[in-house]
């Protein structure tokens, strides 16, 4: 299973560790299909996406969440790896 399509698993606190250990071998075994592999380029764009995810949400006709959710969390971070 790709790393995107484990986004779509995340319901708990336990799904989103999981995530992000995937997301991390991921960036180890695939850095070059990887836009952000620096501390520095992944926050900016993790602040890049934020401000803009609403868009995202929308286009993909999802419901635009109020409160972050685990899910959303695990949205933010795998788009943080490659939003330009």
């Amino acid at each position: 299973m790709e790393v995107y399509e484990r986004v779509e698993n995340v319901k708990s606190r336990e799904d989103l560790i999981t995530f992000i250990n995937h997301l991390r071998v991921d960036l180890q075994s695939n850095r070059d299909e990887w836009e952000n592999i620096t501390l520095e380029d992944f926050l900016e764009a993790m602040e890049a996406w934020i401000n803009d995810m609403e868009g995202y949400y929308l286009h993909s006709n999802q419901p635009v969440p109020k409160q972050p959710s685990w899910k959303t969390i695990a949205d933010i971070l795998y788009a943080s790896s490659m939003y330009e």
